[in-house]
């Protein structure tokens, strides 16, 4: 039986945290980090995992980046809110609630606000929570490792994007491995 600190397919599901175009100037090496979180979303639509995207005032910070919205499925849609916390938004909580699981993913800016602050609700909601530390940012690395020290203390479990694919897959005889793996090279 796995460790209960691993990820299980089927229990698990992906958020994308307000990774918007207004952000691009203002996050150093935005482009790796919305690369990072769009190979997350790929890879859990891959092992056909929930994902859900996140935005933060749209109308002030403009729209989730195009990297994360090419590699969204079909039909998929952003969900706008204005709370820092995704739990503030009722449409995030109802379809986290529909998912029927009990691991989230995170990934997304920034690590000291909207991250921190939707961690630590979703922890306190009782899903266990795993933070993609390599698709995490902020503005300044000082708040990035601070809103990352900070969710750790508080129950959230550090990984990466490799590593949660690579948990939830388990086997190397997975169907979907070469996929995957061809993906995170």
């Amino acid at each position: 039986m796995p460790h209960e600190n691993l990820l299980e397919l089927g229990a698990c599901a992906l958020v994308v945290v307000d990774v918007q175009d207004r952000f691009s100037d203002a996050i150093p090496n935005f482009s790796t980090l919305e690369e990072r979180c769009a190979r997350a979303v790929r890879g859990f639509q891959i092992l056909g995992a929930p994902v859900l995207v996140t935005e933060q005032y749209p109308k002030g910070l403009g729209h989730t980046s195009k990297v994360i919205i090419d590699a969204l499925s079909e039909g998929s849609e952003p969900i706008e809110k204005t709370m820092f916390s995704s739990c503030g938004s009722e449409t995030f909580v109802a379809r986290l609630r529909e998912s029927n699981i009990r691991q989230v993913a995170v990934c997304g800016i920034e690590a000291h606000i909207c991250v921190n602050q939707t961690v630590h609700d979703l922890i306190g909601r009782g899903y266990q929570v795993h933070l993609l530390c390599d698709a995490v940012s902020s503005r300044h690395d000082y708040n990035r490792l601070a809103g990352i020290a900070k969710m750790a203390r508080a129950g959230a479990i550090e990984s990466s994007v490799e590593m949660a694919l690579f948990e939830m897959m388990r086997d190397s005889r997975n169907e979907k491995f070469k996929e995957i793996q061809a993906l995170v090279k």
